[in-house]
């Protein structure tokens, strides 16, 4: 988004291929959306599009995700890579990818197969069976699914820092002395 910076810019990731890596190696997103000046967050699975720079994921036909969508289809979205806490430093270790765009509701059937059947290949290991279970014959009329445009993403890392050097300074604990 333009008009904003990055205050600690070392920590900045600005290589739109590592961008990418981060998304296409997590699996969990969390979504923001606002209606009416109320807003919505909800963490989803979803899969990265990057020949389309576009995300998909699916719900239900009918609920709270696509009444946002269809009243803003306004998105803000975060990836996070939690590479752990870093002990006795008092830090945690993480790459993280903030993106926003519009979702749009896959409205053809063809299209809609197709990002489910995209959607179960990058979470299922044994896919082929699963696609042919819940893709085969059935009518898709239960559920939705949502591609979001993305117009742009940041992202940030933090990497763990260093041992500390030397013996850690004693730390006293209120002992009583007389």
């Amino acid at each position: 988004m333009p008009g904003y910076h990055m205050r600690r810019v070392e920590k900045r990731i600005g290589d739109p291929k590592e961008l990418e890596k981060i998304l296409l190696g997590q699996r969990i997103a969390t979504f923001a959306m606002c209606r009416k000046g109320e807003p919505y967050l909800v963490t989803l699975n979803y899969a990265y599009v990057p020949e389309s720079r576009s995300i998909y994921f699916h719900c239900a036909s009918a609920g709270k995700k696509l009444d946002f969508i269809r009243a803003n289809p306004r998105i803000w979205g975060q990836v996070l890579e939690d590479r752990g806490y870093v002990a006795k430093q008092c830090d945690h270790s993480f790459r993280s990818i903030h993106f926003w765009g519009t979702a749009e509701i896959v409205a053809g059937e063809k299209e809609k197969n197709a990002a489910l059947s995209f959607l179960i290949e990058r979470h299922e290991k044994d896919h082929q069976k699963l696609k042919e279970r819940l893709l085969g014959d059935a009518k898709l009329d239960d559920v939705s699914v949502i591609r979001i445009w993305l117009d742009g993403m940041s992202g940030k890392t933090n990497p763990k820092p260093a041992r500390p050097r030397g013996p850690r300074p004693k730390v006293s604990r209120g002992t009583k002395t007389e």
